[in-house]
């Protein structure tokens, strides 16, 4: 049955969703298996980094004092009484006009306070024992990396919500994390809907499309750190896929439903809604594409019914579903980046909605552009291949040049705190 849906604004359908946000509960993982996910909790220094105070490079340990009078006219002459590695510590402790050779990392030896790099001593054999000869004088701490200089005991080296890379790894382990804290992912159920779908391995049939909008949000769900949980296609038939979906909502955090949320005579999706006793946040947007996109909420747990046109789907999972995940996940930038940037193609269509281009960005002499890439329709897919971002058109406009300021949401950035706004005319189309 038609329904009159009244189509509100991006950013408040991006507020009315992360007003039901979730904390995913704690647990903890290998430290190998850890890239990838999210810290549950902030990493702090159990011990001073360094440790200790030591070398930063291989050269010799002196005291600054021995050094006062040295220049290239006279030279100080130093007897070097032991070598000492990196894991090592010295047994000695060093006499006025004596040095210690030091690795790289090694602890400073007693009684010395300054490193003269190999480069500048010149070492100098004379009979069984071995002197070095300086031609400048060194200050106390020269070439010294000093106990707690790079981080003190107490101090937070890795916020909550942190996404876990290499670097951070690094961290981890330099703090002796072997099971690390992180949040659990979201798990995220979808279904695809319509009786057109086939799957991936079938042959094309007259009248039916290959099933790619639940692969993609698959992928994407992944991408923003979530467990996704495919149950697979729905028919058209009411009966079904209301058993479906509320036997589905059991066994995961969210539910991501593709197609049926138009009005359609075969768009049951709305009427689930009803039946199952949800709250429906909206069901209109004043976008393109995805302008149907609708939200609803069943007990605290959200149901995302997306478009099941791919490029509308995408975007809308973009918008709507994956700053849900990612503050379950306790990112502390949900929201996608956006930035300033300069359209390279004309744009000539008139918005009536606030319209996302699917684009991809380069950088022209450190400036942000962005072109769009395949066509503008929300039945789109192959343009989603080279996408990495999407320029909000603002409504009202009618139309961009090239070399036009726009607004770029980025897709590839780790996200922004600042919530999606409403897009406005950054200048009037001149079309």
């Amino acid at each position: 049955m038609y329904e009159k849906r009244e189509a509100i604004k991006v950013s408040e359908a991006v507020a009315r969703v992360m007003n039901y946000t979730k904390t995913g509960e704690k647990e903890y993982i290998d430290l190998a298996e850890a890239e990838g996910r999210y810290l549950a909790e902030d990493i702090v220094a159990d011990h001073p980094i360094p440790p200790f105070d030591r070398s930063p490079l291989d050269g010799f340990a002196v005291r600054s004092k021995d050094t006062e009078k040295a220049t290239s006219d006279n030279p100080v002459k130093l007897q070097v009484v032991e070598t000492v590695g990196a894991g090592h510590v010295s047994s000695t402790s060093l006499e006025a006009g004596q040095a210690v050779r030091v690795m790289t990392g090694t602890i400073m030896p007693s009684s010395c306070d300054a490193i003269v790099m190999f480069e500048l001593a010149t070492e100098r054999n004379e009979g069984d024992q071995t002197y070095i000869e300086i031609k400048r004088s060194f200050e106390s701490g020269d070439y010294v990396s000093k106990k707690g200089e790079e981080t003190k005991k107490g101090e937070v080296v890795v916020e909550a919500g942190t996404k876990i890379t290499a670097g951070v790894i690094a961290v981890l382990a330099t703090f002796g994390y072997s099971e690390v804290p992180v949040s659990k992912k979201p798990v995220i159920g979808i279904y695809a809907t319509g009786t057109e779908l086939l799957d991936v391995d079938e042959e094309l049939q007259p009248g039916k499309i290959r099933n790619s909008n639940a692969y993609m949000i698959i992928s994407q769900i992944r991408q923003s750190g979530g467990e996704p949980k495919y149950f697979g296609k729905l028919a058209d038939d009411f009966d079904l896929c209301y058993e479906a979906v509320s036997e589905s909502l059991t066994s995961v955090d969210a539910l991501i439903t593709t197609g049926g949320v138009s009005v359609g005579d075969f768009d049951f999706l709305p009427e689930i809604y009803t039946k199952l006793g949800a709250n429906v946040l909206f069901n209109k947007i004043a976008m393109r594409p995805g302008s149907v996109t609708t939200v609803a909420e069943k007990d605290g747990q959200l149901l995302f019914g997306l478009s099941g046109n791919p490029s509308a789907c995408f975007v809308g999972f973009e918008l709507y579903v994956r700053p849900w995940m990612k503050t379950y996940l306790q990112s502390p930038k949900p929201y996608l980046q956006i930035v300033k940037g300069s359209l390279t193609a004309d744009f000539p269509k008139p918005n009536p909605f606030t319209r996302f281009i699917r684009s991809k960005v380069e950088y022209d002499n450190g400036r942000i552009v962005a072109s769009p890439v395949g066509m503008d329709k929300s039945q789109v897919v192959t343009s989603l291949a080279y996408t990495d971002a999407l320029v909000a058109v603002p409504g009202g406009t009618r139309g961009y040049r090239s070399g036009d300021e726009v607004d770029i949401l980025l897709l590839s950035s780790e996200g922004s705190k600042e919530p999606i706004k409403d897009f406005m005319k950054v200048r009037e189309g001149s079309l």
